[in-house]
């Protein structure tokens, strides 16, 4: 009896799971629109269809009256965890990383577009591969939360000690001094979570120039507070 009662609500709960599978779905072809081709579709799906099968059979709907609003940010948040989880950004990498954005910025000076990673490849003295693969990572971890972008490697020992409300004065205060467009990315970018292509048609502004304006914030929020 008890255990008949026991399969029926597990039934019920993973039915509960189903109902949102559609949602999930989409949470991860949205998140694929903002990656590079290398991440499969496929896997931030599973990854995030497991999530919510968990989450269902522990859903306890006295607590929580909407199940979606509960779950949904756990799911999305698990997405996240597997591309944390690919280690996308090593030491090398950081450092390799760093020398492509600095290359870039010189090369915006004289030029409209990004260089190449062949041209990239031979100003940095690096293999095409590595330049490539450092430019893959870069774009992987532009859909973090800034908070993680600002503690990834080192540099993050002096940002873990912030206080997340010292962070959020902090990045409303380098905000300030972009105007209203620039402001606009970076809304779009992590609250409306548009990809660059989407932005750069709402805004008339090449998906190049919105990704260098990006990095620009993040270098000024890492100076602001000492990183």
């Amino acid at each position: 009896m008890i255990s008949a009662y026991t399969q029926d609500i597990k039934h019920k709960k993973d039915e509960l799971a189903l109902q949102y599978l559609p949602a999930v779905k989409a949470m991860a072809f949205r998140l694929k629109e903002r990656l590079p081709s290398s991440i499969d579709y496929m896997d931030l799906s599973a990854i995030g269809t497991e999530e919510l099968i968990k989450l269902a059979r522990r859903y306890d709907e006295s607590l929580n009256d909407s199940f979606w609003g509960y779950a949904k940010k756990r799911v999305y948040g698990s997405m996240l965890d597997y591309l944390r989880s690919l280690d996308i950004l090593s030491r090398a990498s950081r450092k390799l990383v760093k020398a492509i954005d600095y290359a870039i910025e010189e090369h915006r000076l004289t030029n409209e577009d990004e260089p190449t990673d062949e041209e990239l490849s031979e100003l940095l003295g690096e293999t095409v591969e590595k330049v490539h693969e450092a430019r893959i990572a870069s774009t992987i971890y532009t859909v973090m939360p800034l908070h993680d972008q600002l503690n990834v490697g080192d540099e993050g020992a002096a940002l873990a000690l912030i206080e997340k409300e010292e962070l959020i004065e902090t990045i409303k205060s380098v905000l300030a001094d972009y105007n209203e467009r620039e402001q606009m990315i970076i809304q779009l970018y992590y609250f409306e979570e548009l990809t660059l292509k989407e932005i750069s048609e709402i805004l008339n502004i090449t998906e190049s120039r919105i990704s260098q304006i990006h990095k620009s914030v993040i270098h000024k929020i890492r100076e602001s507070v000492g990183a």
